[in-house]
C-alpha cells in the first residue's frame, strides 16, 4: 500500500520538510493521509492515534483496521450532528495491517463520515481522472488477469502513482508542490513508513520522462493526422 500526497507550496520561503505534513503514523501498523483543511486532518490523526492506544490497552492487542476506520468514521460523523460543532473539511485515507488476520486493507473516510474500504482510492482535487488512471492499474486481484501474482509491487506502485500526480498538476495553473509518500508493505515488516526521500525523487524522474515521452508521441500522432 502506497497513500501518496500532493502536498502544495503555498509560499516560496516555506520550509516544506517540516510544514503541513499530510501523511501520519497512528500506531506501528497504521498511517494516515488527509487532504483538505491540515488543521482538521491534525485532528483526525490525534483521534486516531489516541483510539489506537486505547484498543492496544484494553484488548492488549493492535487495533484492526476496520475497527479503526469505523470509530474514525463514527468521530467524524458526530460532528456533522450539532448546530454548534463543524464538520471536518477533510478526507482521510486509512492504510493498515492486522497482525491477526495477516491482511491489509485501505479505507476511506470521507468528511460526511460515511467511510469505505478500497483496493486504490483518490480524495480531493483531481479524484476522479486520479481513480481512472488507478483502475488501469494491477491493483485488483479481481480484475488482474493473473490473480495476485499478476499484480504490482510497491516498489512499482510508487512509479506509477508519481506519475499519475504529476500527470494531473497543470504548472500554468497549480502550485508547485511537494510529494509525500509512505508505504506499508512485506519489506518493512508490515509496519507504516514513509518513503525514502532518494525512491521518491527517482519515482518522480521517472514519471516525468514517462510523461514527456507520451506527449511527443502524442504530438507526432497529431502531426501525421494533419498531414493526411
Amino acid at each position: 500500500q502506497n497513500p501518496p500526497v500532493e502536498k502544495p507550496l503555498q509560499n516560496k520561503m516555506l520550509v516544506a520538510a517540516t510544514t503541513g505534513r499530510r501523511i501520519h503514523t497512528v500506531d506501528e501498523h497504521s498511517g494516515v493521509a488527509i487532504t483538505g483543511f491540515i488543521s482538521d486532518g491534525r485532528q483526525i490523526v490525534n483521534r486516531a492515534r489516541d483510539e489506537a492506544i486505547n484498543y492496544d490497552e484494553t484488548y492488549g492487542t493492535k487495533i484492526p483496521p476496520k475497527t479503526l476506520a469505523n470509530r474514525i468514521s463514527a468521530y467524524i460523523h458526530y460532528f456533522t450532528l450539532h448546530g454548534a460543532l463543524r464538520p471536518f473539511g477533510a478526507s482521510t485515507l486509512i492504510a493498515s495491517y492486522d497482525p491477526a488476520t495477516q491482511q491489509h486493507s485501505l479505507h476511506m473516510v470521507e468528511p460526511s463520515g460515511v467511510t469505505y474500504e478500497y483496493f486504490g482510492a483518490a480524495a480531493g482535487r483531481g479524484r476522479q481522472p486520479a481513480r481512472t488512471e488507478m483502475e488501469k492499474l494491477a491493483i485488483n486481484p479481481k480484475q488482474a488477469d493473473g490473480g495476485e501474482a499478476s499484480m504490482i509491487d510497491v516498489a512499482e506502485g510508487v512509479k506509477q502513482l508519481a506519475k499519475i500526480i504529476h500527470s494531473l498538476h497543470d504548472s500554468a495553473k497549480d502550485k508547485p508542490f511537494e510529494l509525500e509518500m509512505s508505504w506499508l508493505c512485506e519489506g518493512t515488516g508490515w509496519k507504516h513508513k514513509g518513503v525514502p526521500k532518494d525512491v521518491i525523487a527517482s519515482a518522480v524522474e521517472w514519471a516525468k520522462k514517462e510523461i514527456e515521452e507520451a506527449e511527443e508521441e502524442s504530438d507526432e500522432e497529431d502531426d501525421e493526422g494533419m498531414e493526411e
